[in-house]
């Protein structure tokens, strides 16, 4: 054990009475919700990245975190693992995330980055031996280092698509082998900053085939894990290609990927996008896209991606609907893809952060079970489109009537249909007695 959590203990469930400030209120794992434990239904990681790399950094200001593993080469790598071992422990989170540059220095090569990164993942199979913990997705980071800044699939240098290729190629094989459940690609600087030097259809056709490779290469593995794309909007680029579910959607279908890739859907992307968070899981779903989820939250006051933990349980509950209604994610889960504040600077606050976290997915999933449960939202929703189940409406749905035939029906029965109302605010204090 190392001294970093000295002093703390792992983190227990003791109901939502209990004051403890380093307990579970609502997240009871082996609470059954819907005929399943409330830890298999979220399946909760822990971002490597945001937990034990990130520095308390923002676009204005940089260290302000003192971490004993910073600018330590390889010890300090190996110190990291240690400490993020303990914490999986503390937290009792069974799932963690990571890319290749949070685990591992870079080198002065590809050979010599790979060679880091596979010598921290080591570590990692031993601890996970160890513990029992599991690795819920593996991804590189294409997107920090200056080669990247015009991008890594979409980059105009074939040399540094290249590059990427080897990247991608070791941290797939590594999270193969380490028993990984998903393989994440974040495009992050996959977009434009101006049109003025961008051919916009070449850089696509690009991207393309660099998906391609990648789902080509985990079959040829055996990776039986998820192939996932993490929608986001903006920031860093002006303009990037994976703007939302919806655009990830129409891209795979245009070259044939659709069947092959899913989401990984982040809270803070939906909502730079201009959508709601239930609403990109409802697109996703509705398409067989919804793969996993990164759980975090905006600042509504900031224009950028601020990685708050959740703290909103209605909010959730209505993001669990759309899961439970699928029949649950699957091989995904919810990554913890949420940094303590610049000025949290005990090791406790990571623990606070991430309690908070986990007591929002557990209210959220227990409103939602309760919401489907009772059986009235649902009823008014198949009320509402209950005309498209027989006569006409399933008609036009099966493509039976032509335009003509439709038109000369409302004609010859006198169809003068009137508006009903949606009932908005009916469902919305539905939907209030639930979370």
């Amino acid at each position: 054990m190392t001294d970093f959590f000295k002093g703390l203990s792992q983190i227990k469930y003791e109901g939502p009475d209990s004051k403890n400030p380093l307990a579970y209120r609502h997240y009871n794992k082996d609470e059954i919700v819907a005929g399943k434990r409330m830890e298999d239904h979220i399946r909760p990681a822990i971002a490597y990245w945001h937990t034990f790399a990130q520095e308390g950094g923002d676009p204005f200001g940089g260290r302000t975190f003192d971490r004993p593993w910073f600018d330590k080469g390889m010890d300090g790598a190996k110190l990291k693992a240690e400490v993020a071992f303990e914490f999986f422990d503390l937290i009792d989170v069974p799932f963690y995330c990571f890319h290749d540059v949070d685990i591992a220095p870079e080198g002065a090569s590809l050979a010599e980055s790979n060679k880091n990164v596979r010598e921290i993942g080591d570590i990692f199979a031993k601890k996970m031996s160890q513990t029992g913990k599991k690795l819920l997705w593996g991804t590189a980071n294409l997107f920090s280092n200056r080669r990247y800044m015009a991008g890594a699939a979409t980059n105009p240098d074939p040399e540094i698509f290249a590059y990427a290729a080897g990247q991608v190629k070791n941290v797939l094989e590594l999270t193969h082998e380490l028993g990984g459940q998903n393989y994440v690609l974040w495009g992050g600087r996959e977009g434009y900053e101006t049109l003025l030097n961008t051919k916009v259809g070449h850089e696509a056709d690009q991207m393309a085939r660099f998906l391609s490779l990648v789902i080509e290469h985990a079959k040829k593995i055996g990776f039986d894990g998820q192939i996932l794309i993490e929608p986001k909007p903006q920031e860093p680029s002006k303009h990037q290609y994976d703007f939302d579910v919806a655009t990830v959607y129409g891209f795979l279908q245009r070259y044939g990927l659709e069947k092959d890739v899913k989401c990984n859907i982040e809270v803070g992307h939906a909502f730079l996008a201009g959508h709601s968070f239930e609403h990109e899981l409802a697109v996703a779903s509705s398409l067989g896209m919804l793969g996993s989820v990164d759980a975090n939250r905006n600042d509504l006051q900031s224009g950028w991606d601020t990685d708050h933990f959740p703290n909103n349980p209605g909010e959730m509950a209505l993001a669990f609907y759309y899961i439970l209604k699928q029949g649950g994610l699957g091989k995904g889960g919810f990554n913890f893809d949420a940094k303590v504040r610049r000025q949290s600077l005990d090791a406790a606050d990571l623990l606070h952060g991430h309690i908070l976290g986990l007591d929002t997915l557990a209210r959220g999933l227990k409103g939602a079970a309760a919401l489907i449960e009772d059986g009235e939202f649902d009823k008014l929703l198949d009320d509402r489109y209950a005309g498209w189940t027989s006569g006409m409406g399933k008609d036009i749905l099966d493509g039976k009537l032509s335009l003509a035939q439709i038109a000369d029906k409302v004609h010859a029965d006198g169809i003068n249909p009137q508006p009903r109302s949606g009932r908005q605010e009916y469902l919305e204090n539905l939907v209030n007695r639930f979370v």
